[in-house]
């Protein structure tokens, strides 16, 4: 018997949602499209899942949705790194989901589509990804008890910048309507950056997020374009930025590049550095001064009604 690949993502996808909803502590894991995501090609079975957490072989991407004991209405949108080649759930994305579940935040983690991993559309798979889910959660908003005003995004590392276009970009049409969901808005109501890639273009492109999204050697126009900090405008929304001076994998001028690009925009800016903590400390580490960015970023969120 012949089997198409809309009917063999959904065999796959089904299978693979039973098993992370055993493994993580989420309440639903929902696939993003309702057919196959836009522009065609990708992998084909289910998750590969590493010891520590990380997920490659993306065929379906999804949201896994964290909800509070006690909603206060607020939403925030997760990507976590890994240079977009893998996607540091464990690592990143489900301590951040379930602090903010823990504080009346609802949490969606978003497991995006890898560039490398044979979609069409290589680069704009992820952020057609990104600005979907953030459709998603504003068509949900009413039967989830949401406001649609407070829809925030946070990212690690290579999911900063996803995180960052998707903040930059949201009137960028990266994929056609498929239904209702896409007439809702992209734009967040925040955007939290921790440790992450914001510039592809020299001298601070040395990177895997770099070398994944638009390969080793770009021309000048295409890494400006998919460079964060080249898109913001005023009327962006606010931004949280973190970044330890010693980080050994996203340059620490890559924090200063969009900081300073959000003040000559007018769009509000908080940034901390650490003396130290590398790269990769996702919520902190005990021990060191990366320990601390959770407690001002529970600051930020309560300034800005998250909390």
């Amino acid at each position: 018997m012949m089997v198409d690949r809309r009917s063999f993502l959904a065999a796959t996808t089904f299978a693979l949602l039973s098993a992370r909803a055993q493994a993580a502590p989420s309440n639903s894991v929902i696939p993003l499209w309702p057919e196959s995501p836009p522009g065609g090609g990708g992998p084909t079975g289910g998750l590969s899942i590493s010891g520590k957490g990380a997920v490659t072989n993306v065929a379906m991407p999804t949201l896994e949705v964290f909800v509070p004991a006690r909603p206060n209405g607020a939403s925030m949108l997760i990507a976590a790194g890994g240079g977009y080649k893998r996607i540091e759930l464990e690592k990143e994305a489900y301590p951040a989901a379930r602090w903010l579940a823990a504080r009346g935040v609802t949490a969606f983690v978003l497991t995006y589509r890898l560039p490398l991993e044979g979609w069409s559309d290589r680069p704009l798979a992820p952020l057609q990804d990104a600005q979907r889910a953030l459709r998603y959660i504003r068509a949900e908003a009413g039967s989830r008890h949401l406001d649609a005003s407070r829809v925030g995004v946070l990212g690690f590392s290579a999911g900063g910048h996803l995180m960052g276009l998707a903040t930059t970009r949201s009137a960028f049409a990266s994929y056609r309507a498929t239904d209702a969901i896409d007439e809702q808005s992209a734009r967040p109501s925040l955007a939290s950056l921790i440790y992450p890639v914001i510039t592809l273009q020299p001298p601070y492109d040395h990177t895997s997020a770099r070398r994944s999204l638009v390969g080793k050697h770009p021309d000048e126009q295409e890494s400006a374009d998919w460079s964060v900090e080249t898109h913001v405008r005023s009327g962006c929304p606010p931004v949280f930025l973190v970044q330890a001076e010693d980080d050994p994998i996203s340059d620490p001028q890559n924090t200063i590049l969009m900081a300073d690009a959000c003040r000559k925009a007018g769009v509000p800016v908080e940034m901390h550095r650490l003396p130290s903590g590398g790269h990769g400390f996702g919520m902190g580490k005990t021990g060191t001064p990366s320990i601390q960015w959770p407690g001002w970023w529970e600051e930020w969120l309560r300034a800005n009604r998250f909390l």
